[in-house]
This record gives structure tokens, sequence and C-alpha cells, in this order.
């Protein structure tokens, strides 16, 4: 790896770095989206909700007494109880769960975040090895396996966005708005950092390119 290189490959591994960190974040919080139920009279207990590819987190609030129709916001004070999604925990008795998640959607979801997972620990693999055995040539394949987690990410974001909106849309739900929460900008934010660092990644690991038009691939400077 040449001098010019070098430093451009340090600065994209450290954004792929904070791409990873949020990936993780993401996965393994339950904060993508907060769903509020219609609240028909004032001083009343309401129920809010927000979940993550794992699990539901129900929040019973008192409602002050104001004209919000909402339940929430759901930062206000109540009684909390998180369970795992009952295709996750078989032994699950709430109905709940089943009634206000779609099943296809939530297992879609995180399925593909597991995959890009896996995508991550093969990345950092094969970037470590680079560093470790004097091999530049694994930060290809190294980019590729972020880029490809970065578009798992994607993927699980996307599903998750369209469970959301079925809920909403649904007549069997009590759900009347939501919002995304902190853990789904985290998967926004990774989804961008990983794909575009893992393209980055490989353009500035690739061979030097002949500079003059008469010079070839073989007398270029090589690879140290």
């Amino acid at each position: 790896m040449s001098q010019t290189q070098a430093p451009k490959v340090r600065t994209t591994l450290f954004c792929i770095l904070v791409g990873v960190v949020l990936a993780l974040v993401a996965v393994v919080t339950d904060h993508w989206a907060v769903l509020s139920p219609e609240v028909e009279h004032h001083n009343a207990t309401c129920e809010a909700a927000h979940f993550g590819l794992w699990r539901i987190c129900t929040k019973r609030i008192v409602m002050p007494d104001s004209k919000d129709k909402t339940c929430g916001p759901i930062t206000l004070p109540g009684e909390k109880n998180c369970s795992y999604f009952r295709h996750f925990n078989p032994g699950e008795t709430s109905e709940i769960f089943e009634v206000t998640t779609q099943k296809e959607y939530s297992i879609s979801a995180a399925a593909i975040a597991i995959f890009s997972l896996g995508f991550i620990i093969m990345g950092t693999s094969c970037a470590l090895l680079s560093f470790r055995k004097k091999r530049d040539y694994l930060l290809r394949p190294a980019s590729m396996f972020y880029a490809f987690a970065g578009l798992c990410v994607f993927v699980s974001v996307e599903v998750t966005r369209q469970s959301v909106k079925r809920m909403i849309d649904s007549e069997h739900t009590v759900w009347i708005e939501y919002y995304y929460s902190w853990s789904f900008a985290c998967a926004c934010a990774a989804f961008v950092l990983l794909f575009l660092g893992g393209l980055a990644l490989l353009l500035f690991s690739l061979p030097r390119m002949p500079q003059n038009p008469w010079e070839s691939c073989m007398d270029a400077e090589p690879e140290h």
C-alpha cells in the first residue's frame, strides 16, 4: 500500500467502525418505532408501545389534561412491560404480540439483520488479517463484506418500515400514530457508513493505475 493510500484507508476504516457500532446498537435495542393509540378521555390511562427487531415494550401512561388525542409521549412516567415477540419466544402468553405485529415482517427483518452481522464479522476478520499479515489484497473482500452488510441493514430498515405501515393501516390494531425512534436512526446511519465506506475502501485498496498511456500495469509500482 502506498503512502498516499494508507491515510485514506485508515480514515475509511474508522468510518466503517462507527457504522459497525451503530449497526450493533440498532440490532440489540428496541426503539425502532413508537406506536400510539387514540385517547378518548382526558386523564385516562393509555398504553403506548415501542419495539425493535426482537421484542416489544408497552408502557401504561396516565395522560394529563390536554387536547392531544394520542397516547404519549413515551417518555412520560408509567408502568413498563417488555417481552420478546411470540415467534421468538413460544412460551409467551400475551395476545398483544400476535395482534399488533406482522410476524412475517418481523422474522424477515431480524433474519436479515443477522446476515448483516455475519458480513460485518467476515469483513472485520479480513481487515485485521490484512494489517497483521501485511496482505493488502484482503482489504478488497473486506470492503465487499462491509458493503453487503450495509445493504442488509437497509433491507431490514425497509422491512420494518413496511411492518409499521401495515400495523397502522390494519383494522385489527389500536394504533393510530407512530414515529421512528433513535434505534431506527442508528440503523439508517449504519447503512450509509457501511455501504459507502465499503465502496470507498474498495476504491482505495485497488492497485495503482498506470499514470502514463504507455505504462502497463506490469510496469506500475508493486504493492507493499
